[in-house]
């Protein structure tokens, strides 16, 4: 055993440190969330990275500190091995860095074995440079505060016991090295300048890297909100679609009646006879075909079988068809539609994305009965549709909480749905709908869509792939 006399020095091995924590649901929500915020998610990936970013700090600090203390302050100390548990500890850390880089998650297995890995480390240097009497053994709860963050409790206790019983093995053991301490001397004392450090650095850590936990965890609380906000409009979603199918199941029968019946009166002498009572008539099977066709549509949308192939056209086609049938059905007063789109790719006509522009509109006819706007074009591969109006605008608090269902100023039961859909509908395509008050007054609602969720590939790309 060397004894280091009344060389006090106390020895620093830099401490191996981690500190972070981050963090579609239809029928899965609770795996998204779980995957989003769990240790087997992209968390524990970036606690790994971290830890690794940190592991070669405490490389630096350790090399940098046992060449001080031993050329420095004239302690002979073992180099040997304290520089062949660095050159282990940064071997070890190569192979994390290029085993991790090409992978997706980390477990918590994987998270207590990197910890338990630095904490036996630390616990090599510190009994070759002092042991017990190394005051810079208190850099253990450094540790286990950590670990208690970002590992859930059952590991957090492994480190825990791991740190405690290195700490007895340390105090029972006899190491190469014993510093000898008068801590009355005070300061000028090596131990106590050692506690002294030892505290500054605890303490600044903690700050920083607690503070950088805080903020991670705010995120990822935030992320995982709007995952479970998401889950919940999904869901109100799928409750709509069931309800809207059986309604409209229920409704075909009354309706096809209604239909036959009024087909039979048509025909009836009494009623031929009779214009105004024909008229009345044949305006009544209109308006029963009319239903017939919106029971119709929601079948479609409700996943019912089609008794058509999916409809392939152009995208110039595909929104002079929305417009002109719009106008149609709605006969606005006053209708402006422009297409400026440069490109026009073949693409599928899809009923959901026709229901979402429709809803959009109605909406702003409803704000605006004298004139509303259609605008078109495509930017950078996006399909951007604008539709403008000339009411009073969104209220702020609608903005804000823009796409939630029964969002709505209107004041009647239902109202709001139209742009929940229509906001889930451009989600589902890989999109976004945002709304905006134009100066001028009024609203603009800009529907943001890539082609390439609605065009068809080439076929001649396929066979060349």
């Amino acid at each position: 055993m060397i004894d280091a006399g009344n060389h006090r020095a106390p020895i620093m091995p830099a401490p191996s440190l981690q500190a972070d924590l981050s963090t579609d649901p239809s029928v899965d929500a609770e795996r998204r969330i779980s995957a989003a915020t769990g240790p087997r998610g992209t968390a524990g990936l970036r606690n790994m990275q971290q830890l690794i970013q940190l592991r070669w700090i405490a490389v630096i600090g350790q090399v940098a500190t046992i060449l001080v203390v031993h050329y420095g302050l004239g302690i002979a100390l073992p180099l040997t091995s304290m520089f062949a548990v660095i050159a282990a500890l940064a071997l070890f850390n190569i192979a994390s860095h290029f085993w991790w880089r090409r992978r997706e998650h980390a477990s918590s297995n994987a998270l207590l074995v990197a910890l338990l890995v630095d904490v036996a480390s630390l616990t090599i240097q510190l009994y070759l440079s002092g042991g017990i009497t190394n005051p810079f053994v208190f850099l253990y709860l450094l540790q286990v505060v950590l670990s208690t963050v970002v590992l859930r409790s059952p590991w957090s206790w492994v480190i825990a016991v791991a740190a405690a019983l290195c700490v007895t093995g340390l105090a029972l053991a006899r190491t190469p090295i014993v510093l000898t301490m008068e801590p009355s001397h005070g300061l000028a004392d090596y131990y106590v300048q050692g506690l002294l450090i030892c505290f500054l650095l605890i303490a600044g850590l903690l700050v920083v890297f607690l503070t950088r936990i805080s903020r991670i965890l705010r995120e990822r609380d935030a992320r995982l909100a709007e995952l479970r906000q998401r889950a919940a409009e999904e869901e109100h979603i799928v409750r709509m679609g069931l309800l809207a199918s059986g309604a409209a199941h229920e409704l075909g029968t009354p309706l096809s009646t209604l239909s036959v019946i009024l087909g039979d009166w048509q025909h009836l002498p009494t009623i031929a006879s009779d214009g105004e009572l024909h008229h009345d008539v044949v305006e009544m099977q209109a308006q029963v075909a009319r239903c017939k066709s919106i029971v119709t549509n929601i079948l479609l949308a409700a996943g019912g079988p089609r008794a058509e192939a999916p409809t392939e056209m152009g995208l110039h086609a595909m929104l002079d068809g929305l417009a002109r049938e719009w106008r149609e059905a709605r006969n606005p007063a006053s209708f402006s539609y422009a297409n400026r789109c440069s490109v026009d790719p073949r693409i599928v006509s899809d009923t959901s994305l026709r229901q979402m522009v429709f809803n959009v509109l109605d909406n702003a006819l409803e704000a605006s009965p004298q004139w509303v706007a259609l605008d078109a074009d495509c930017d950078d591969d996006q399909l951007v549709i604008e539709v403008s109006d000339a009411g009073g605008g969104f209220a702020g608090g609608i903005l804000q909480r823009l796409g939630s269902p029964y969002n709505t100023s209107k004041g009647r039961p239902g109202g709001g749905l139209g742009l929940f859909l229509s906001v889930n509908v451009a989600r589902t395509l890989g999109g976004s709908l945002t709304a905006k008050n134009r100066p001028q007054g009024g609203a603009v609602v800009t529907m943001t869509l890539p082609l390439s969720a609605l065009a068809i590939e080439d076929e001649h790309d396929d066979d060349e792939d």
